[in-house]
């Protein structure tokens, strides 16, 4: 078992497919109707768990049949919440809205609780983060306690992954907290203003990255596997291909978890991508996104390893 400290948000998410989008003030019938987990740090935490860590998930939620469905999920995973219920606040829920004949969506998020996480709450959690080998963050929750976390585990000595979604504008002193980023291309282009298309670019936006502190930078490129780029060195990791996709959601927090858990086991780090690739290239072949996560021995039966 592996110690793992991820701080993130729990969103319920509430699917509705239709024949098209509605215009402002008009009603429309829908085709379908889904209600599942969601949120990244949540998918995360459940992604470790199921890949055979011991993983504790630290956020906030509410009082309320969300919260519930929640708790239901971790026990199910196996993952310890370091989670507070907010009695004046609701769970976190998405609302997505997705057009069958285009697939486009529209999607509205309201944190709820998690949204109100602060420094404060991720003291309260300092002595999880400091017992962990590896800490995970991202930005959905407020960035000043993402900021703690960070600064709790580099104080302590624990490694720390930033997975920088959704993306926003950080200060130098945040990224040189950060020991590991692991940006898509859309992600890395929005932090560094550089255009990202292909791998090359992909290497001068995570170069900028490392320029402003960040120790080493992972650009995730769907299909095309991962980009590793070190101070001294840039490495293109393959995609593994597990069959075909059906979903992408949900990839991104399926590589972190791996990732997370990798790095944790003492993996290289470009033994680590190709695990987390793998992890990834299961969950696209499934709907859902905490549903769609794969089993250690799933993982361990594509790359062709023993079970540890």
């Amino acid at each position: 078992m592996t110690a793992i400290a991820i701080l993130g948000v729990f969103n319920a998410d509430t699917t509705y497919r239709t024949r098209r989008l509605p215009q402002m003030g008009e009603t429309v019938m829908g085709q379908a109707f889904t209600l599942g987990p969601g949120g990244k740090g949540s998918n995360q935490a459940v992604a470790c768990s199921r890949l055979g860590a011991s993983v504790t998930f630290i956020s906030k939620v509410g009082r309320d049949p969300f919260a519930d469905l929640a708790f239901a999920l971790w026990s199910e995973a196996g993952v310890t919440p370091f989670v507070q219920r907010d009695a004046t606040r609701p769970t976190g829920a998405a609302c997505i809205l997705v057009d069958d004949a285009s697939g486009d969506n529209a999607i509205i998020v309201c944190p709820g609780a998690a949204g109100a996480l602060d420094a404060a709450d991720v003291d309260a959690a300092a002595s999880v983060i400091r017992a962990a080998r590896v800490f995970v963050a991202q930005l959905e929750q407020p960035v000043a306690a993402a900021v703690r976390g960070l600064e709790i585990a580099r104080a302590a000595g624990v490694r720390t992954i930033l997975n920088p979604a959704p993306a926003c504008s950080l200060h130098d002193a945040v990224l040189e907290l950060v020991d590991l980023s692991t940006p898509n291309a859309a992600e890395a282009a929005a932090l560094t203003g550089i255009e990202v298309t292909d791998p090359a670019s992909a290497e001068v936006a995570a170069r900028r990255l490392l320029a402003r502190g960040v120790g080493i930078v992972v650009v995730t490129l769907g299909a095309h596997g991962a980009l590793l780029v070190e101070p001294e060195r840039t490495t293109h990791v393959p995609a593994v291909v597990a069959g075909p996709v059906v979903e992408t959601t949900g990839a991104g927090d399926a590589f972190n978890g791996g990732l997370a858990v990798a790095l944790a086991e003492g993996m290289s780090l470009q033994t680590g991508i190709r695990f987390a690739n793998a992890v990834a290239s299961i969950a696209v072949t499934r709907a859902g996104a905490a549903t769609s996560l794969p089993l250690r021995s799933e993982v361990d039966a594509v790359l062709g390893l023993e079970a540890p």
